[in-house]
């Protein structure tokens, strides 16, 4: 809050040319600022709208098909929002490209993100005959779905309102875990058992997803688990 007037951090995130910059556009008008992320030369783009007599300060992060932090745009992404942790993290769709851009839906799910996804490009999905249950959709990855065409401006207020109502009730979305198969869940229980022995990992990181990406091997994650008093133990378990 400030100055009485309530504030929320917002995340746009979505994979490149799905609408981003346009959404982006669509929610901050002329209120927009460009500067560079720190210690790179990736553009940071941030802006502020108000809706509803809430202030919205808007984070356009970098393009990105994952989360992985093998390229810098990917580190910047995940780095924000786990270390900066926004209200709301817009994940943008390709509606006519869906079953791609679900991969990076999944992967902030694991990240518990506090996810709104725009459905965006839907008039693109029309003219390939596409048809969407957005109801069960939404049902399904326990996160709201608005339908939206960026370039019309479509769906932009029943997307910011779908950003304040997730920003209110960022405790309460259902949480979604992405199965692995019995004998891989059996090995991430193990981990993230472990991990939840050390109070430091277990309140700045999803304990489940922390486990996942360490037994992928994840260098980032193999850094902040080297600095635990448990890491002889984590790493023991989570060898292969």
């Amino acid at each position: 809050m400030k100055g009485g007037k309530i504030v929320i951090r917002v995340a746009l995130i979505g994979n490149p040319n799905v609408g981003k910059t346009a959404i982006f556009n669509n929610l901050t008008g002329s209120r927009q600022h460009v500067g560079n992320w720190p210690g790179v030369t990736v553009e940071k783009k941030e802006g502020k709208c108000t809706h509803k007599e809430t202030e919205m300060e808007v984070v356009d992060l970098p393009g990105t098909y994952s989360l992985e932090a093998h390229a810098i745009d990917e580190r910047i992404a995940r780095d924000y929002i786990i270390d900066e942790k926004p209200d709301v993290v817009v994940d943008i769709v390709d509606a006519s490209n869906i079953e791609r851009n679900l991969y990076l839906t999944l992967l902030l799910l694991e990240l518990e993100a506090n996810v709104v996804i725009a459905l965006n490009k839907m008039d693109l999905a029309a003219s390939k005959k596409y048809e969407f249950d957005i109801k069960e959709l939404s049902l399904l990855l326990g996160v709201p779905v608005i339908p939206t065409v960026a370039k019309t401006q479509s769906g932009m207020d029943k997307l910011r309102d779908a950003v304040l109502d997730a920003a209110v009730r960022k405790d309460k979305h259902r949480k979604v875990t992405v199965g692995y198969g019995d004998d891989l869940e059996a090995r991430i229980k193990e981990v993230e058992d472990l991990i939840l022995t050390d109070t430091y990992l277990a309140n700045t990181y999803p304990p489940r997803w922390l486990a996942i990406r360490l037994l992928e091997r994840d260098d980032s994650v193999m850094d902040w688990i080297s600095l635990s008093p448990k890491r002889d133990q984590i790493l023991e378990v989570a060898r292969w």
